[in-house]
């Protein structure tokens, strides 16, 4: 299981791939890809030493299924893998890679129904979005014991001390000017 702490960046294009390559982030998250290019992808990363996480259900091309993630765990060699879908984080624990449990909190039903399905399911992580909102990320870390991941919204470095000193052990974000923060 890849040990996810600090500034996670968070991949959405391919111009910001040289500039994480070059960082010093062991682990870096791929967001929105083709499923053409993940293996080329994920082999060049790796040569510059990173481990790799994909966000499963945001693959285009890619049936996140049994067979899907099977592609993704033994051809691609993904470090570990992000979903919303509780049966996609038992297959990625079922293979002993990392599991991160996409939270969404938008309203009180929402997360009641979503800590069920992570009481069931115990993912490595759970990234919660909007991860802003202290009281929440309190209530999911109480309820779960499980390491959180604030994803979401993370807009300034403010965000994401407050993130940091606060519920979560990692800060996801996509804005390139966050990812060298400690």
């Amino acid at each position: 299981m890849a040990k996810l702490e600090g500034v996670l960046p968070a991949l959405r294009n391919m111009k910001d791939f040289e500039k994480v390559l070059e960082s010093d982030h062991e682990n870096i998250i791929f967001l929105e890809t083709r499923l053409s290019q993940i293996k080329s992808l994920v082999q060049y990363a790796k040569q510059h030493n990173k481990k790799v996480i994909m966000h499963a259900d945001l693959i285009q091309g890619l049936k996140v299924d049994e067979y899907g993630l099977e592609y993704l765990i033994n051809n691609v060699k993904v470090d570990g893998i992000i979903s919303t879908r509780a049966n996609v984080i038992a297959t990625a624990r079922k293979h002993q890679i990392t599991g991160i449990q996409r939270l969404f909190a938008l309203d009180s039903h929402a997360l009641d129904h979503n800590l069920k399905i992570v009481k069931n399911v115990k993912p490595d992580y759970i990234e919660v979005l909007p991860g802003i909102i202290p009281s929440v990320m309190k209530e999911i870390h109480e309820e779960t014991g499980i390491p959180l991941i604030a994803g979401g919204l993370i807009r300034s470095a403010e965000d994401v001390y407050n993130a940091l000193n606060g519920y979560s052990v990692a800060v996801t974000t996509s804005n390139t000017e966050l990812w060298d923060l400690q």
